[in-house]
């Protein structure tokens, strides 16, 4: 009788009972000091936006009279007064006025600098530091500067004067104080886009143009079939950026106009500002806050979902 060989090898050597696996295992020290690098990020984000978005909507459903030393729950009282606030249509259409203006603006004007920049001429790069310096000056300095030449006898009707032509007073005039005001931000942040759009033009490869120009394009048709859908990604971050921007104005408003004449320059930043710091009206500036954020939020995902139509490579 042949004798049969019990033992047993490595390959079939049976597991361990009783043990368990270590808790600290590699993925899961992986995932900690991932977890702890993005830490001080979300605490920055819980206390600093989180938590002020959840007391702008608590302070909404109260009164708080800061001279009185009251605050009263007052339910959806306030968001009944906006719906009856005859100043609230004045003020919105002031905002999208301005909105449009600084967007259509800025971003054309950023664009057509890029495009002249982006060319091999002697004195470019001086051009792009006089450009780009403004947004480096401080924004207050900016608009009293400019404060000063808008004035009805500044720097702006002098110059005018110079050739026979009588210069109106730029911000106190119905037609002319929301142009004023949206060419000064303008001017002040076309910079920044340039700089944006000038890195986008500067990566698109040349060898398109010249297919392009083999082909008998046009340097229009260049234009439009290869360098805007090449840098639409750019353009859809100046888009975003500067709309949420320009809702967000306010030291141009307060400095050069002080949302006059009239209402014609009031905007909701300055009048939640006025309704909450200068007629005390907490509560309600807290509800015209939650109207600008609803706002930006609804414009934020309106072009952010219609990238997938126009953006290269979003579909």
């Amino acid at each position: 009788m042949t004798r049969t060989d019990t033992r047993v090898g490595p390959a079939t050597a049976r597991p361990t009972l009783g043990r368990r696996r270590p808790y600290w295992t590699g993925r899961r020290r992986d995932q900690l000091t991932g977890y702890l690098f993005i830490a001080p990020q979300l605490v920055g984000s819980a206390v600093f936006v989180i938590l002020p978005l959840a007391l702008v909507v608590w302070y909404s459903l109260h009164e708080w009279n800061v001279l009185a030393g009251t605050f009263t729950f007052v339910g959806a009282d306030n968001y009944a007064t906006l719906a009856d606030d005859p100043n609230l249509g004045s003020v919105l259409r002031a905002t999208g006025l301005f909105s449009v203006g600084l967007v259509v603006l800025n971003l054309a004007l950023a664009l057509l600098l890029a495009v002249l920049l982006n060319q091999k001429l002697r004195g470019t790069t001086l051009f792009r530091t006089l450009f780009f310096s403004p947004v480096v000056v401080s924004l207050v300095a900016w608009t009293i500067v400019w404060g000063f030449l808008l004035q009805d006898n500044g720097g702006i009707n002098g110059l005018l004067d110079t050739i026979g032509v009588a210069g109106p007073n730029w911000l106190r005039g119905e037609g002319t104080a929301m142009f004023s005001v949206v060419v000064v931000q303008v001017f002040k942040n076309v910079g920044l886009n340039m700089v944006l759009f000038l890195a986008a033009l500067q990566a698109v490869p040349g060898e398109l143009y010249e297919a392009a120009e083999v082909d008998g394009a046009s340097r229009m048709r260049q234009f439009w079939r290869i360098t805007v859908p090449l840098i639409s990604p750019t353009i859809l971050l100046t888009s975003i950026i500067t709309v949420v921007g320009s809702l967000q104005v306010f030291a141009q408003i307060a400095v050069l106009t002080q949302g006059g004449p009239g209402t014609s320059t009031t905007v909701l930043v300055y009048y939640l500002y006025q309704q909450a710091f200068q007629f005390h009206h907490f509560g309600y500036g807290a509800t015209l806050s939650i109207v600008l954020f609803g706002i930006v939020l609804a414009l934020t995902v309106l072009q952010w979902q219609l990238r997938k139509r126009w953006v290269f490579h979003e579909s």
